[in-house]
């Protein structure tokens, strides 16, 4: 019965009344276990896990969209390595703690990310762009023409 958290107690003349939109911290069910708690992974670890970028093709590019907000453009990074591979990575600092500040909540994360993406063959590698605005990195990756074949009619002999 230690799993069950103390606001299922005294249920008869309690004056005890949860309310699941307080502030309070969320109930850990896994902290009396031998592993580590969610809670005590560092933030600085958990950062940017799940960086948001969607990938479009158009006729004339594959474009990248990113949504990193409160970054500055020198605070990301975009590589494209020899084997035709787009790499967007970054880093948000922590902010300096103050001694006199007290702080009540933490929620905004930071730390590094990085996401990966081979490029398809008809990728002109070496006239990539990139743009920051408002916090939405733009990476567009011009593609090359449409190889037209020739077709030759071959004459079937009899």
């Amino acid at each position: 019965m230690a799993m069950i958290p103390s606001f299922f107690n005294n249920r008869r003349g309690s004056s005890i009344i949860f309310d699941p939109f307080s502030s309070f911290e969320a109930w850990d069910p896994f902290k009396d276990f031998p592993f580590p708690s969610s809670s005590l992974i560092p933030r600085e670890n958990s950062a940017f896990v799940s960086t948001r970028i969607d990938w479009k093709e158009t006729p004339e590019a594959h474009v990248f969209k990113a949504d990193l907000p409160g970054l500055k453009k020198e605070e990301v990074k975009v590589e494209i390595e020899d084997d035709r591979v787009l790499q967007i990575s970054g880093e948000r600092n922590t902010e300096m703690e103050d001694r006199n500040d007290s702080w009540h909540r933490v929620e905004r994360s930071s730390g590094k990310f990085l996401r990966r993406f081979r490029l398809p063959e008809n990728a002109k590698m070496d006239q990539v762009k990139a743009s920051m605005e408002n916090g939405l990195l733009t990476v567009t990756v011009p593609k090359e023409g449409v190889k037209k074949h020739d077709v030759k009619a071959i004459e079937i002999s009899g």
